[in-house]
């Protein structure tokens, strides 16, 4: 009989730590996700001070794959703002 009891807590003792493993493996990952989230905004938020010091008339280029376009300030600052609304 207490053979039988060791062993369902020995079975319940693995799957405890089964569970643990799995939990601190989706904490780090979380973590990890929120610490890029983190510095994507961070990044968003330095580029458009930045480029609020600039004088209106100076010329913009965004890099697109192999090509730089020339886009809109109100596109350059919308796309910055929904960056960091993202995150």
């Amino acid at each position: 009989m207490a053979a039988s009891v060791d062993l369902e807590l020995k079975k319940a003792f693995t799957e405890l730590q089964a569970k643990v493993i799995d939990t601190q493996q989706k904490v780090k990952l979380a973590d990890i996700q929120i610490e890029q989230l983190n510095r994507t905004k961070k990044h968003a938020h330095l580029t458009d001070t930045e480029i609020m010091t600039l004088v209106d008339e100076t010329n913009m280029y965004e890099g697109v794959g192999r090509i730089r376009k020339s886009p809109t300030w109100n596109g350059v600052l919308r796309k910055l703002k929904t960056t960091s609304e993202k995150c």
